[in-house]
């Protein structure tokens, strides 16, 4: 039986969810502009990328970042 939101790898299946959230200090605004907010997104896409973590949602707001990623056990 397979399960839908699983990943099903070689060795392994998988269905991990991670909720991180970043805070500027003191809350202030730092992504104030559209510019801002598109080089912060791909900046995190790009690191993502190279460690084989998936971002399944992101959402950056003027003081934090939201993001919903997803990886492989052998990286937790």
């Amino acid at each position: 039986q397979r399960l839908d939101e699983a990943i099903y790898e070689r060795n392994y299946v998988y269905n991990f969810h991670f909720h991180l959230i970043w805070v500027t200090k003191y809350r202030h605004p730092a992504f104030t502009t559209s510019q801002l907010i598109t080089d912060m997104k791909s900046i995190l896409q790009r690191i993502a990328d190279l460690n084989e973590v998936t971002i399944e949602r992101m959402e950056v707001m003027p003081d934090h970042v939201h993001m919903l990623i997803s990886f492989k056990p052998k990286y937790a």
